[in-house]
């Protein structure tokens, strides 16, 4: 279930739906999501579909996965990303295959210990992770090119739109009951311009953390 022909499928369902970018679905092929759940749901890690992971977070299924990603990327590549919400690691792990260098920060210290050994154990160098409130971002290492949100705020946090550079692009699910996935490009200092894309349903993104 977690051979290379698996994933190859997965990546073909995935372009049925709609992922045209072959950078990233090469990517999705070459990672193994199964190490980034826990081994009772191993057989499963191949299906499109968002599993559980612990403290009411989810890995999220692979068609978003390669949908923010691709959306993210659509433009060009890009240098330093920050990623809100490590979860498992996993959208972590391709991010990093794509990017120079990803920042990316979690609320819960024991899903963010996790991830840090799945990268390390993938030899994936050009990560940096930190414990913190996620919707604070990572304010130090501001500006981004990119940032990716992986759980829905109710509107979008203005702290992040801040640390976007120029042209940097927020791919964000957002929404309480009723969520859409947004990418918003900031085109000068005060100005951004925001994308609705589709319907979508994220874990809410949760102030303070989690030790």
């Amino acid at each position: 279930m977690t051979s290379r022909r698996t994933r190859e499928r997965l990546a073909q369902r995935l372009r049925d739906q709609g992922i045209s970018s072959e950078n990233v679905l090469n990517t999705l092929v070459d990672t193994p999501r199964h190490i980034f759940i826990d081994e009772a749901l191993s057989h499963r890690a191949y299906e499109d579909t968002a599993l559980p992971i612990g403290y009411n977070q989810t890995i999220s299924q692979p068609y978003i996965v390669a949908r923010m990603t691709e959306l993210l990327l659509e433009a060009g590549p890009l240098d330093t990303v920050l990623e809100v919400g490590t979860g498992s690691g996993y959208q972590t792990a391709i991010l990093a295959q794509l990017v120079d260098q990803v920042f990316s920060v979690e609320r819960i210290r024991p899903l963010q210990e996790k991830a840090r050994k799945r990268l390390q154990r993938l030899k994936l160098h050009n990560v940096m992770l930190r414990h913190t409130d996620g919707g604070m971002g990572w304010p130090d290492k501001a500006p981004f090119d990119g940032i990716l949100v992986t759980a829905a705020p109710r509107e979008v946090p203005r702290e992040l739109l801040e640390q976007l550079s120029i042209g940097g692009r927020l791919v964000i699910p957002v929404g309480d009951e009723h969520q859409t996935l947004k990418r918003i490009t900031r085109t000068s200092e005060a100005e951004f311009e925001t994308e609705v894309l589709e319907s979508v349903r994220f874990v809410p993104l949760l102030g303070g953390t989690v030790r």
